[in-house]
């Protein structure tokens, strides 16, 4: 199942209106969280098969995705992967699947977020809520990205002009490969990167299970500007997840 939401945000009545995309090859649970979307203001569109699902992205406009993995055809991870390819929008993944793996699976593939079945309609939509407020700050931060030329965050001041980075005015030596992964953690303000989105983004190679490069590099970033390296309070770790500023 995937809730999408779409690129553009109309206005109605003084309320935003978001359409949300739902695929998920059980018409009931479609319905049910239709029911809750719609009450609350969402436009909602559903979809049994990942294919159509994403053959209705590629059709409207769509904001935030909620998805299934298990379904037949092009499985939920595949689909959201295809998404992440394309477009920029929350993914929420809902599944009976309820290990700790497959939570790390998913998320690895691109989600945002991750709900084990069976779950509370009412959280459901609070997680929504939740993460398309901050698909709008994102957006709106980023239409004036171009023009900040210093990333701010928990005491760090980068300066992209000229490389300098600083903790509470005191300037910071760091290599290279630092900078660019506590500038990647500093401009995402609250975003969980898992290891290997890190090593992708950072070295443009493939990533493979086992590769420590990535925690070497934060532990290395961590004694430089942490008060204790063992008790992290600016790069913090999310267990099983990745690690995240703010």
């Amino acid at each position: 199942m995937i809730l999408i939401i779409t690129k553009s945000i109309f206005l109605v009545k003084g309320v935003y209106m978001f359409n949300i995309l739902i695929i998920d090859d059980d018409e009931e649970i479609m319905e049910l969280i239709e029911i809750y979307l719609v009450n609350d203001g969402y436009k909602v569109y559903k979809a049994n098969t990942g294919e159509k699902g994403l053959d209705l992205i590629r059709k409207n406009e769509i904001h935030l995705a909620i998805l299934d993995i298990m379904m037949p055809g092009i499985n939920g991870l595949e689909v959201c992967m295809k998404i992440r390819c394309d477009y920029n929008m929350p993914i929420i993944m809902v599944s009976a699947k309820s290990q700790h793996i497959d939570k790390i699976q998913g998320l690895s593939t691109g989600a945002d977020d991750y709900m084990s079945k069976p779950f509370n309609p009412m959280e459901l939509l609070a997680r929504v809520k939740s993460q398309i407020r901050r698909y709008i700050y994102l957006n709106d931060t980023k239409k004036n990205d171009r023009n900040i030329e210093v990333v701010q965050a928990k005491g760090i001041s980068i300066n992209k002009s000229n490389r300098k980075v600083t903790l509470l005015g005191k300037e910071i030596k760091l290599t290279p490969t630092e900078y660019e992964i506590i500038l990647l953690l500093a401009s995402e303000f609250g975003r969980v990167f898992s290891t290997e989105e890190i090593f992708k983004i950072i070295w443009k190679e493939k990533y493979f299970q086992g590769n420590n490069t990535v925690m070497v590099h934060i532990w290395r970033l961590r004694e430089k500007i942490e008060e204790n390296p063992k008790d992290p309070k600016i790069i913090e770790t999310i267990w099983g997840v990745g690690y995240k500023i703010g």
